[in-house]
């Protein structure tokens, strides 16, 4: 690995173009696929989006090399439970940086079908990702606040149509859908801001992981319960990943089962239901919050831990 010969800058250099190149080649071959998918014939769009995934499994498949190639990963992961890759699951992760997806891509490789994110709509519009998400059957998601759907309530109700929509495709083909459920990262000022009960998260929001259970729980084998701990830095976490000084970080990796009576409910009209969902959550989320805090502070004795490499 060349992280013992080069310093972090050049890694960061190195690291940053061997993933761009990689995502570039992969866009490539996925692009006649995504324009194909243009035309209206649903069997030729479900051949294209099959197509496109199996270009971005291969694309994982490579970074997972290059990353192995550039550094001394010596990552602490645990799997408390075993995956099972024929089976369709749902996951929730903590979410601090853009590094968090290379992350999951990597450590869910081959283990759980082909994960599929739920996205912020304006990503649909970025260069290279949007496209490739859209032809991959990505639920975009517009996320209007309270002010917002005031000035336009034609939008209510969209982000629960889209998911629906998704869900519909993805009873077809089997699925990892990812859900991060504090909506964007992580920041010690957007916790603050938030009033967050928790120190090292966001308060959940439970309202689209509540409308993919009422249309895919009896689909999913459990919830794949995520909990990631990097290293501390002064660095963004980005560059830090990029660099080299993430080498250490611990996740921990569970699968929850889910309550048969959460699995269908009107999350938006029925108090009752809305309370018990989110008390599972939070529940989640509480002890998510505990295990970070014991990650975080029991860094040292992970350094000093017989590595685990995947």
């Amino acid at each position: 690995m060349l992280s013992v010969i080069f310093p972090p800058s050049v890694m960061m250099l190195l690291t940053t173009a061997a993933l761009i190149i990689s995502t570039l080649a992969a866009f490539i071959l996925l692009m006649p696929a995504a324009l194909l998918k243009l035309i209206p014939h649903v069997p030729l769009q479900r051949a294209c989006s099959r197509y496109c995934v199996w270009v971005a499994t291969n694309w994982v498949s490579n970074n997972k090399m290059l990353l192995r190639l550039l550094h001394a990963e010596t990552w602490d992961v645990e799997f408390r439970t075993p995956l099972q890759p024929g089976k369709n699951y749902l996951l929730i992760a903590n979410h601090q940086s853009w590094a968090d997806i290379i992350l999951l891509f990597d450590l869910l490789h081959g283990r759980v079908p082909f994960p599929r994110f739920f996205l912020k709509y304006e990503l649909l519009y970025v260069p290279v990702i949007g496209i490739a998400c859209w032809a991959m059957d990505f639920p975009f998601m517009r996320r209007l606040d309270q002010r917002q759907l005031a000035a336009h309530p034609e939008l209510r109700g969209k982000d629960l149509e889209t998911t629906r929509r998704a869900c519909e495709i993805y009873k077809r083909e089997p699925v990892t859908v990812i859900n991060f459920l504090e909506g964007t990262r992580f920041t010690e000022e957007k916790r603050l801001a938030k009033k967050s009960p928790y120190r090292h998260l966001l308060p959940p929001k439970a309202g689209g992981m509540s409308f993919t259970l009422n249309a895919m729980g009896e689909q999913f084998a459990g919830v794949i319960d995520v909990t990631i701990a990097y290293r501390p830095t002064q660095k963004k976490l980005l560059w830090s990943f990029t660099s080299g000084e993430q080498n250490q970080l611990a996740v921990h990796i569970d699968v929850l089962p889910i309550p048969a009576e959460l699995m269908h409910g009107d999350y938006e009209t029925d108090r009752e239901y809305r309370t018990r969902f989110q008390s599972w959550i939070n529940g989640i989320w509480m002890r998510k919050d505990a295990r970070l805090e014991r990650m975080l502070n029991t860094r040292p004795v992970m350094q000093a831990q017989r590595p685990v490499h995947y």
